[in-house]
């Protein structure tokens, strides 16, 4: 039986970006574009038609992903407010549907 041996190559331009908001959690838009971010690097070097692609793309990219994060959104709000109704808890799951 042969032994696989995994090859390690750390990331050597690896950095950490932090972002922060006060009294509130992050909007749909800002978590959009920060995986647009991550998900797309579009260089000033480019070919100027592949740029402009890319960037189109890259806005497009950022509309689906606020769409889906809104869906996301409905969906867990709907389950919690149902489990709050499972427990008893009407009012509460009414103001939760209302957010």
């Amino acid at each position: 039986m042969s032994a696989k041996v995994l090859d390690f190559n750390p990331v050597s331009n690896f950095a950490v970006d932090v972002q922060t908001t006060s009294g509130r959690g992050f909007t749909p838009e800002e978590l959009a574009e920060r995986c647009a971010n991550k998900v797309i690097a579009i260089s000033d070097n480019a070919n100027p038609a592949i740029r402009a692609q890319a960037h189109a793309f890259r806005g497009q990219l950022i509309k689906t992903l606020e769409f889906y994060m809104r869906e996301a959104i409905r969906s867990d709000r709907t389950t919690v407010s149902n489990a709050l109704t499972d427990a008893g808890q009407s009012e509460l799951a009414k103001l939760i549907r209302k957010l």
